[in-house]
């Protein structure tokens, strides 16, 4: 297939790449696509460069597969284009989300909900992803009725420059600043802007985002906090059901769920972190207990890496469920 990658030379972009490549997708042809400023530059992909090209140029070139992360004022302008001329489009910026007539897909939740008449698909907010990827089975079992959840999300989330201003500030050295204070041995409790409840929009995402894939009828409120760690975001989530569980079953059901790694030996100190999903695919889960305040309700942790099942990785896997129900194939008779 003739695949795009809008954003190719950032951040998720990269990974994406990257994830494409392990998971020996089919691409013919791939176009790496960014803003005007980069065109003409290299992007290794299967061991070798390939050139960056503009958005006009990759709409001309009707790619089959479009993969977009370049923020959602790109997404919403040129995504469209993109659909115009048959390219199916998976956009990883929060632009089409909450739009009703776009799909938000978790491929293990509800890809099966995908046509082929899509041509502009949600990838959904990292820190969502992870979390009702978790909460799916037992929502299923026992019904999730309220959501508290806070997040300890990684400085990767916020990009490259995010990343290089806690290195500078851990070797001493100045440079760019991607947040108004320090990150390195700090915490800030704001992902993204405040909105006028005085949530944070990353807050809202969690919120509007599991109603839209799980249930409009779970109540979800939210904390989300960036911390100075790379390789993952980490929540800690108190669920309420509306029946009571059984703990062996939660673990058996999370256990069998496709995605889901269970760890939780607290005794062997083996538990989710940041350091173990690091460059992985899987959700990790642990640190499973009983909410003694009150009941029908659980405690747990949820660990992911953030560039790739956050981002990247689900946004491939609905590429390849797609192509696996027949619905994403090569196109003939292509613009020029």
């Amino acid at each position: 297939m003739k695949v795009a990658v809008v954003g190719a030379t950032g951040l998720v972009g990269g990974v994406m790449l990257k994830v494409l490549e392990e998971r020996n997708f089919p691409v013919e042809t791939l176009l790496p696509v960014a803003s005007d400023k980069s065109e003409g530059k290299a992007v290794r992909f299967r061991g070798r460069d390939h050139t960056v090209v503009t958005m006009a140029n990759a709409v001309a070139a009707a790619p089959d597969l479009a993969l977009f992360s370049a923020g959602g004022s790109t997404s919403l302008e040129w995504a469209p284009r993109f659909a115009e001329v048959g390219t199916t489009v998976i956009d990883n910026s929060s632009a089409w989300r909450m739009h009703p007539d776009k799909k938000l897909v978790v491929p293990e939740i509800n890809g099966q909900a995908l046509t082929a008449d899509d041509k502009i698909i949600a990838n959904p907010n990292c820190s969502t992803i992870q979390m009702v990827l978790a909460l799916a089975p037992l929502h299923r079992a026992y019904g999730v009725q309220r959501v508290v959840v806070s997040t300890y999300q990684s400085v990767t989330g916020t990009g490259m420059k995010a990343v290089q201003q806690m290195e500078n500030e851990r070797n001493g050295r100045d440079g760019e600043r991607a947040y108004p204070f320090t990150i390195d041995r700090n915490v800030l409790p704001r992902c993204d802007v405040f909105t006028d409840n005085g949530y944070t929009k990353e807050e809202m995402k969690l919120v509007h985002e599991t109603k839209k894939i799980l249930d409009p009828a779970i109540r979800v409120t939210a904390t989300a906090v960036r911390v100075p760690v790379t390789g993952g975001h980490s929540e800690s989530v108190n669920v309420e059901f509306s029946k009571e569980f059984d703990m062996d079953v939660v673990r058996q059901l999370l256990n069998e769920a496709p995605g889901i790694l269970l760890l939780d030996d607290p005794a062997k100190d083996e538990y989710p972190m940041p350091l173990i999903a690091n460059g992985r695919d899987e959700v990790f889960v642990g640190r499973l207990r009983r909410d003694e305040s009150q009941p029908c309700t659980l405690n747990m942790w949820i660990v992911a890496d953030n560039l790739r099942k956050g981002a990247a990785t689900n946004a491939v896997q609905i590429a390849e469920l797609l192509v696996t129900n027949g619905l994403l194939t090569k196109r003939t008779g292509q613009v020029a």
